[in-house]
């Protein structure tokens, strides 16, 4: 609160001496710039969650938000008492924290390979290519995914068949479900998370290598010893704030790839809240759990924040 007020000052000091008026004759055009977003944050994402109420209500939409009978936290109990529900909430952690630490290993270890070329034509052909596919949307991913992984037609299934295995239906297997949602997962998003890491590769000192080297230290020594440590403080800021994503599991992807099959190992929070809302209007009900979900993103979120700011010394103020 210090902080905010000290930051508030001169800003109220600026306006106090220039006046309003003068201001917006100066900055008029960035001011009314700002307002179109702000306005689409404010009605896209603030209004809607005087909806929260309706997690408390047993609503029913032809009585609307405020004729709908008060129940308190019987949503939330009878939430809480589904089989349905943990399986899901388990199926979240499970999912994402597995999407979390694989993007952490993968793109740091691609990083540390690919910040070793010194083909640039090679290095920038090989980054465009991991680029790709994070500006694919998952419909069009999962429906490439479907093919490749096909037990009758898929390339994979084709590979394995040479090698004289049997086909697997890796989209209808719980078994392989949650493992081809993370490594596909992985596929997707891994090189647009290079890019944090090899900005921090960027910035170490060349000096240190060439000490190394000096000191008899070969390539791979150098990597381990020189490179790895100086992008630490990086690896764990990420780290920590991916804490805040623990009931992330990925709502388009699995929504897309998700099948009746699957549903024990593959259903998460987030399609349970679309099936309770979206498909069997109990409205209340998907309120509640996505009331739930918010409210402990929120908590770890705070946390994540301590511990980078512990951990690495960032802070937003």
């Amino acid at each position: 609160m210090k902080a905010l007020i000290s930051t508030a000052k001169p800003a109220f000091e600026v306006l106090k001496r220039n006046g309003l008026r003068k201001i917006l004759r100066r900055d008029g055009a960035l001011h009314l710039m700002l307002a179109v977003p702000a306005i689409l944050i404010f009605v896209y994402n603030y209004l809607p969650m005087s909806g929260i109420v309706i997690a408390f209500q047993k609503y029913k939409p032809a009585l609307g938000l405020l004729r709908s009978k008060w129940i308190g936290v019987d949503n939330f109990i009878t939430l809480f008492a589904t089989s349905g529900f943990k399986q899901a909430t388990v199926n979240t952690i499970i999912i994402s924290t597995g999407k979390i630490v694989m993007l952490l290993v993968v793109p740091v270890i691609f990083s540390l390979l690919l910040n070793e070329m010194h083909l640039m034509p090679i290095k920038r052909t090989i980054q465009t290519v991991i680029y790709l596919p994070n500006f694919i949307s998952w419909i069009i991913m999962s429906g490439i995914i479907i093919q490749i992984l096909s037990p009758s037609t898929g390339l994979v299934n084709k590979a394995l068949s040479y090698v004289g295995v049997e086909p697997i239906f890796f989209l209808g297997s719980n078994q392989w479900f949650r493992p081809v949602i993370i490594i596909t997962s992985i596929w997707k998003n891994f090189g647009y998370s290079t890019i944090v890491y090899l900005a921090a590769l960027a910035g170490v000192d060349p000096t240190m290598h060439e000490a190394a080297m000096i000191d008899g230290a070969g390539h791979w020594k150098r990597m381990w010893h020189v490179t790895l440590p100086c992008v630490t403080p990086t690896i764990i800021l990420v780290a920590t704030l991916q804490i805040g994503n623990i009931l992330n599991a990925g709502f388009e992807q699995i929504f897309n790839l998700l099948s009746a099959v699957t549903m024990e190992t593959g259903d998460i929070i987030d399609t349970l809240v679309y099936r309770y809302g979206m498909e069997n209007a109990q409205y209340s009900i998907a309120t509640a759990a996505g009331l739930f979900k918010s409210a402990i993103s929120t908590a770890m979120m705070i946390i994540s924040y301590r511990l980078a700011y512990k951990f690495s010394g960032y802070k937003l103020f």
